[in-house]
């Protein structure tokens, strides 16, 4: 093993990452392995016949800590354990995993067996090219065969290592797993803080921020289908005080899974707060054949010394490369129906808003809810899904008419569809009862509309049937650009048709296995068309499906103001590339707020700018400021899509100030984003010091979306990126315009460039 361990370091001496360190002056064959990325390290301890032992995450090793690791002291060292399992040794404090074996023991002593660490170089999910370094770690129980496989993937580009576990049966016969989580992560105690997440319809990714104290806490969704509506599974730990944003020592953990999950942060009588996160095994206890392996989802982590916003790149710049779709390309802008018509589908409606998308720059048009139904019509939300064929009553020359006149208008064309629910108003449902998920010998239990029910993804000809809605559109109209993918319905009451009555627990994580099957087979053969990922808004926003996706949608609440909330949580763990955000109408159709076109025009342009709007009933005005909207984001793009972000001053501060702003890896461009979220008479805000700029550069402001009498101060000034840094810019409160159009509303975007 060690000479294996030693042609690795002589090959990578200089490169990504294994590294395996010996306390040569010991008689004990404990080895601690190093894996890093650019800028990380983590450290374990490995000792066949014990259990595996923590030692070390943060920033990366340097070579003479490296040397002092293998001194025969290491009382400045962590010994935790790593995998901690229900039985032998743990049976007071929170384990990863548990299990009944074959003869009922429910005891397990995980002891390493084996280990070995090689550089791979393979496909991400999102089918790019990725390397890295793959540590292997397999237990054993003394007792039992079966193994336990603990992988850690430091990736050679992107500060992130990737943790997930492998568990084999190698018994007489089945075996039960009752815990089965992906990683657990010590955490050293302190004045530590952890920012989460909570949520609703609407109010997506609402940030929390509290101290870590003695005892549990718990973060998990039960939903069945949207696990990012409620809590979120993404965490971040600011280690040295309260959380800041772009100062301090953050850990990262993201889980990425699909399904319900359970995030654990157990703070016992020890030194540390334990991470343990990964499926939620309430009402799931997993079957597990004889030879079958049972894997886990993965957990991504990172580590900054950049506070929070550092923690944000890291994940971006990963995610941009190996989770997302196409992410090395431009986003469109786009109009989509749904606020301008709702189900109001009709050819000639489609065709105005195609042109009027058009006239005011955008490039892409996107039919929702509402096209669809032959025996039963959708026309409200009662009926229909399932029944994926165009309403000759509404579209009466069909998608063909449709893609025509997107032709005609210069514009691509999208398409909504929901093709993992149906109705019991439906034509599917009739045919397939037996296809929908419902407790055995119980009524189903509906959803939105009062008839809504889940099919039921274990099911392989279910499968086919939600591959065959993508199939049959794309392959009879092969121009379609972009497909919405929506999810409107939890799991409302628990039970498989398809399953065995023994594995009726299977039912929420053979769901998402098959789920991530259809994903598999959609991009094996559509690699191009770009797919939106929406569950009831910001549903589906986690890192297990959108590999396969190439954005989602943060949330179904358009109204600006709550939007810049929910963003702002977005974007700790998701980039801008990702975040559709539109301009709406106003009253906002979701909180009835009234809002200036210019602060929905700029809240908007932070993200993937698109509208959901009906453009006919604008004025002229409004076309204008949007139609200038459009084109100024197309000249700073780039910079939001692909450029690094800098929260500068959180709307949760309660000052009623937001800023953030992009800037690209050169630091050439940048985008300045300063948002007053409220108004008071004799308000003092604070003044916004910029970040990641080059202090050394000079840089010109200019500002966009103007609709002021008199420009800025600031405007056409050049500055140093020391002054921006260390100052600021002073702005107004409030806007100069004529006297009949002043309002309580204020924001500014600026595009900054270097000389």
């Amino acid at each position: 093993m060690k000479k294996d361990i030693h042609s690795v370091l002589s090959r990578h001496k200089n490169s990504i990452v294994t590294t395996v360190l010996f306390a040569a002056s010991l008689p004990v064959m404990a080895e601690k392995v190093e894996i890093h990325t650019p800028n990380n390290s983590l450290v374990i301890e490995l000792n066949k016949g014990k259990e595996p032992q923590f030692v070390y995450y943060g920033t990366r090793l340097t070579e003479h800590d490296r040397q002092t690791l293998q001194e025969p002291s290491t009382a400045n060292w962590s010994h935790l354990q790593l995998y901690p399992a229900y039985g032998a040794n743990h049976t007071m404090s929170e384990t990863a995993f548990a299990m009944r074996h074959y003869d009922g023991n429910m005891s397990t002593d995980l002891l390493v067996s084996d280990y070995g660490v090689k550089a791979i170089s393979d496909k991400a999910p999102n089918n790019k090219d990725r390397q890295g370094t793959l540590l292997t770690i397999t237990l054993r129980d003394n007792l039992y065969p079966s193994p336990v496989h603990l992988y850690y993937l430091a990736y050679k580009d992107a500060d992130i290592i990737e943790c997930w576990t492998d568990i084999e049966n190698k018994e007489k016969g089945t075996v039960t797993l009752s815990q089965f989580y992906s990683s657990c992560m010590p955490i050293r105690r302190g004045d530590v803080y952890v920012s989460h997440f909570h949520g609703s319809w609407a109010a997506e990714a609402q940030l929390t921020e509290e101290r870590l104290n003695n005892g549990m806490m718990v973060i998990k969704n039960k939903d069945g289908l949207r696990n990012a509506t409620t809590d979120r599974q993404e965490v971040m730990f600011s280690l040295d005080g309260k959380a800041r944003e772009n100062e301090g020592d953050v850990i990262g953990a993201a889980l990425m899974y699909s399904g319900n999950y359970r995030v654990n942060i157990d703070t016992d009588d020890t030194e540390y707060h334990y991470y343990i996160a990964g499926i939620n095994p309430d009402n799931s206890e997993y079957h597990l054949r004889k030879d079958e392996i049972f894997t886990t989802p993965r957990v991504a982590y990172t580590f900054s010394d950049q506070g929070l916003s550092g923690a944000s790149r890291n994940y971006h710049r990963w995610a941009r490369s190996y989770q997302l779709r196409h992410a090395d390309k431009e986003r469109d802008i786009l109009l989509n129906s749904w606020e301008g018509v709702y189900f109001d589908i009709n050819q000639k409606g489609m065709d105005q808003m195609m042109s009027d998308i058009a006239s005011l720059g955008g490039e892409l048009f996107v039919m929702d809810d509402g096209w669809f139904g032959d025996k039963y019509p959708r026309d409200v939300d009662n009926s229909s899904l399932g029944d994926w064929v165009v309403d000759k009553r509404k579209l009466p020359e069909g998608i063909d008419g449709l893609l025509r006149d997107a032709k005609k208008n210069g514009v691509k064309f999208g398409i909504w569809v929901e093709p993992e629910m149906t109705n019991t108003k439906s034509e599917l449902y009739e045919k397939h009862p037996d296809w929908v998920i419902k407790a055995p010998g119980r009524e189903p239990v509906t959803g939105r509309g009062g008839t809504q029910l889940v099919l039921d993804l274990s099911n392989p000809k279910v499968q086919d049937f939600v591959f065959g809605v993508f199939d049959e559109l794309l392959t009879k109209h092969p121009a379609i650009a972009y497909i919405k993918w929506d999810s409107n319905a939890p799991v409302m009451n628990h039970g498989s048709q398809y399953l065995s009555m023994t594995n009726q627990s299977h039912l929420y994580i053979d769901y998402h296995k098959g789920l991530i099957k259809v994903c598999e087979r959609i991009r094996a053969k559509y690699p191009d068309v770009v797919i939106q990922d929406c569950a009831s808004g910001g549903g589906r926003a986690n890192y297990a499906l959108l590999p396969y996706f190439d954005e989602f949608w943060v949330s179904d609440n358009t109204d600006a103001l709550q939007r810049i909330f929910m963003q702002w949580g977005t974007s700790y763990f998701f980039p801008a590339i990702a975040m559709a955000s539109h301009i709406s109408a106003t009253p906002n159709h979701q909180t009835f707020r009234t809002i200036p076109l210019k602060f929905r025009c700029d809240v908007a342009m932070s993200g993937r700018l698109g509208m959901e709007i009906q453009p006919k009933n604008m004025t002229d005005e409004e076309k204008a400021l949007c139609k200038q909207a459009i084109s100024d984001y197309k000249n700073i793009r780039k910079v939001v899509q692909f450029g690094d972000l800098y929260r500068l001053h959180s709307p949760y501060s309660g000052d009623n100030l937001a800023s953030l702003m992009y800037v690209t890896e050169d630091k050439n461009d940048a985008v300045f984003y300063w948002y007053k979220t409220e108004t008071f008479v004799n308000q003092h805000l604070p003044r916004v010091k910029m970040r990641g700029l080059d202090p050394e550069k000079k840089y010109t402001i200019h500002e966009l979306n103007s609709i002021d009498n008199t420009p800025l101060d600031c405007e056409g000034k050049v500055y140093t990126g020391k002054y921006l840094m260390s100052n600021g810019l002073e702005l107004p409160y409030k806007h100069s315009v004529d006297y009949h159009k002043q309002n309580d509303w204020s924001s500014r975007v600026l595009q900054i460039k270097s000389l």
